[in-house]
């Protein structure tokens, strides 16, 4: 399930550039939420649902 967000969320953030800190506020509300999954770190559905959306949404 959360084997791809990462990959997806760098790219957009190379795309877009934007930071991981503001990338992490603006969809989670979260400014440590890409340095956690850079971590390790595996969501929850609900917010990996809530991210997918947004890449989506925006074209990733």
């Amino acid at each position: 399930m959360d084997g791809d967000l990462l990959p997806r969320v760098e790219a957009f953030l190379i795309r877009v550039g934007i930071s991981a800190t503001r990338f992490g506020r603006i969809v989670v509300h979260d400014p440590r939420f890409v340095f956690d999954l850079r971590a390790g770190r595996r969501p929850r559905r609900l917010v990996h649902a809530r991210v997918a959306a947004y890449l989506v949404e925006h074209g990733a």
